[in-house]
């Protein structure tokens, strides 16, 4: 199945409003009661603190965001630079503790519409399901179902939620400041801890600083992340630290802060009564409109964290540590529809049976495990000193920021209650038993932090050597299939699968197979192959020497069989590969541009990937990767990426466009970086003949890697495709790459 990309289309007001819009809400709506009752006036500096703590974090973020704009945000860069046991902790916690918001969000919101209607409670047997509950149980279903639509109908309604619950708590605050006398402030910190209460209150009202790193979960979505990332990410911050610091202090001046902690209080509701009836007359009228706004901010807290929480699910299917069937897009909306399908599943679950304080402190947690680890993965891209690495934004203060934002995210974690620092715990053991029970064997990449130790295991401490070959992937055992027939281009063909499987650490399979005469029955035909063949033995021995001058291993097995070319992939099925590489027969390709036969493509799918060399000598010192951007072009930029790790080769990338420059640029250069090969030489021409274009870079290189045609066998049988037609007409070698994917009928036959 191929690995789809998520559209581009937030822009940078829709990426801030995704932080602010899940930040603003918690603080002022929906926790003021319970954050005033364990600090007091002194709760205004347990925001602060939760602010300082979010922004070195929010400044590692978006440094590691610009560098690697990727679906998956924290996790995606815990996973990249730790590695996958590292990501399965910060994958889980990110995942479940934003579905614990999620649900925290959806039930502050339900609480705002039990204050304007009268919602039935549901007693059943085992559980009683409150008004409450019922309410944001629906709204739940609401807002899963408009992330479900797409990022853009999210980030619009962001838009309209976050610009009008800001223009409301202004006017709150102004008329606040108006009627405030500060002589309720006195003293400022008057609970039985005095300023001991701040970081149990930080503890407490953290969950509303979880917005800024949503907005690294879409960074694949954001429009020029480079710009747009860190201005969302830190200004969301900045922005909500200073509302929430005012609003606290302004709340308090207005009412004691003793009547805002009593029991059944609504602080944000009572104050603005007072606020708009003093100075307006319109009590009722305020009342009413901070419902209204509570409504809003729930909602967007909730909107932003449901859209976020999907993401890190898909992110984490990408990278095999979860089941690659939450990988999926859906055809018309461009989501990965079946992620937030599961995860809304567990919000509605959460909604039913959460208690708001609990939810709250264990999104928290699970939050605050993951930005110590954001941090941590800061500090090794940095030391690593990878090549690829070149965020356009870096924090100030390297290392002190990103030390800091490590060691506060943990050390708050001790200022929680027993339950959450309990359940931190049995995530991080959850998520190291996941790793190595289902990821390891699953999984292929490797943390930059584990290839950094292992490529100087003479200069690291034995322990560090021994810890990251424990934890490194299996990835199961990454097969290359080479079907030999001609002796002409084994060594050519050998050379190719034996680079690929160099790269991915794995084994060479070279096949021979035997065609024997319908009339001849297969067990017969086996104690004869040598006068059926000759040259399979020294076929296979030739190939076994060559693969292992790579230092790979090698298995060689002769097949007999009645077909020859459609054993292939039969052979394929049976041997478990990954990856077949194959030679372009006279008699290979009935079905012109792909690399299966007619037969095959209209009766089965791909049994893995397959790459076909047409041979005019092996030479990957010069390669050549045209791209549109269609699906078989993440194994194109897969395999010119290990030709360019295994040879040093030259890599070049080109993209033709009839349309503007400047966006064949913009697209060229965010496949280069989606695809890992931002290094190479990117090449934009301006031509409506692509076919004409192609072969004309072609004459510069010496390798040419093109993806198969997508266009249907009915119409390449009638006017022959653009792949089979470049491969004619070059000088080059040629390598034709099809991924294995679903088709249907209607699109085999008509494209």
């Amino acid at each position: 199945m191929a690995d789809e990309e998520l559209a581009k289309d937030l822009g940078p007001l829709a990426a801030l409003t995704i932080g602010v819009g899940t930040m603003i809400g918690a603080g002022i709506f929906v926790l003021p009661r319970q954050a005033y009752e364990i600090a007091g006036p002194a709760i205004a500096l347990s925001f602060v603190v939760g602010g300082v703590i979010s922004l070195f974090t929010a400044l590692s973020a978006s440094e590691l965001g610009t560098a690697m704009p990727k679906a998956g945000g924290s996790y995606y860069y815990v996973n990249h630079a730790l590695g996958p046991l590292f990501g399965s902790i910060a994958g889980m916690g990110n995942w479940m503790g934003l579905a614990f918001a999620s649900a925290f969000y959806m039930i502050g919101f339900g609480d705002f519409v039990t204050a304007l209607v009268a919602v039935p409670a549901i007693d059943l047997d085992v559980i009683r399901i409150s008004g409450t509950q019922v309410a944001a149980f629906f709204a739940g279903m609401l807002f899963i179902a408009i992330n479900y639509v797409g990022a853009k109908e999210t980030g619009r309604l962001q838009n309209v939620i976050v610009i009008t619950l800001v223009a409301i708590l202004t006017v709150f605050s102004i008329l606040g400041f108006l009627q405030a006398d500060l002589s309720t402030l006195k003293p400022f910190a008057p609970t039985k801890a005095g300023y001991g209460a701040v970081l149990p209150g930080t503890a407490l009202v953290f969950v509303s600083f979880l917005g800024f790193a949503k907005i690294t979960t879409v960074a694949e979505e954001i429009k020029n992340p480079g710009r747009n990332l860190p201005l969302a990410v830190v200004g969301s911050v900045v922005i909500v630290t200073t509302m929430y610091a005012i609003l606290m202090i302004v709340m308090a001046s207005v009412i004691n802060w003793t009547e805002l902690a009593a029991p059944g209080a609504d602080p944000v509701v009572e104050v603005a009564e007072v606020a708009f009836g003093n100075s307006l007359g319109l009590a009722g009228v305020g009342a009413g409109l901070i419902i209204f706004g509570g409504l809003l901010a729930t909602a967007s807290s909730a909107n932003a964290s449901i859209l976020a929480s999907s993401r890190i699910n898909f992110a984490m299917g990408r990278d095999k540590l979860i089941t690659a069937w939450l990988n999926d897009i859906h055809d018309k909306f461009a989501t990965p529809y079946r992620s937030i399908a599961v995860t809304g599943v567990i919000i509605l679950v959460l909604i039913l049976i959460g208690d708001i304080k609990i939810l709250a402190k264990a999104g928290s947690v699970l939050h605050l495990i993951v930005y110590g680890l954001l941090n941590l993965a800061l500090i090794v891209m940095r030391e690593a000193d990878v090549a690829e690495y070149d965020p356009a934004f870096r924090v100030p203060l390297y290392p002190i920021t990103p030390i800091l934002g490590a060691l506060f995210s943990f050390a708050l974690i001790a200022f929680m209650d027993r339950i959450e620092i309990g359940l931190a715990i049995l995530f991080v053991v959850v998520g190291i038993g996941w790793f190595f029970i289902y990821a390891r064997p699953r999984t292929e990449k490797q943390g930059v932090l584990s290839k950094y130790v292992l490529s100087r295991p003479d200069d690291m401490p034995d322990p560090a050597v021994s810890a990251a070959t424990t934890v490194k992937p299996d990835g199961g055992d990454y097969r290359v299939m080479v079907p030999l027939a001609n002796p002409e281009h084994e060594t050519d063909l050998i050379s190719l699968a034996s680079a690929v499987a160099s790269q991915r650490g794995g084994t060479v399979v070279a096949t021979h197979i035997v065609q024997v005469p319908d009339q001849t029955p297969l067990a017969s035909g086996a104690a004869h192959v040598e006068e059926l063949d000759a040259e399979s033995a020294e076929l296979l021995e030739r190939a076994r020497a060559d693969a292992e001058t790579f230092g790979v291993p090698v298995e060689t097995h002769t097949i007999l069989s009645h077909r020859s070319f459609e054993e292939i992939f039969d052979a394929a099925r049976t041997h478990a590969a990954d990856l077949v590489v194959m030679g372009w027969g006279e008699d290979s390709h009935g079905s012109p541009g792909r690399a299966e036969s007619a037969i095959d493509e209209l009766t089965n799918g791909l049994p893995c990937d397959v790459v076909v060399l047409r041979d005019r000598g092996f030479d990957p010192g010069r390669v050549l990767v045209p791209t549109a951007g269609g699906p078989d072009s993440e194994l194109s930029a897969a395999i010119a990426q290990m030709l360019q790790a295994e040879y040093d080769s030259e890599l070049s990338l080109l993209h033709v466009t009839d349309e503007s420059r400047d966006a064949g640029e913009e697209f060229l250069a965010d496949w280069a970086t989606e695809h890992g090969i931002e290094d190479a030489n990117l090449v934009v021409v301006d031509d409506e003949d692509v076919e004409a274009a192609i072969e004309r870079a072609a004459g510069d290189c010496s390798l040419l890697v093109i993806g198969a045609t997508e266009e249907g066998l009915l119409s390449r049988l009638v006017r022959g495709s653009l792949a089979l037609d470049i491969v004619d007409d070059v000088d080059c070698s040629v390598l034709l790459a099809e991924k294995q994917r679903k088709r249907s009928m209607r699109e085999r036959l008509i494209g």
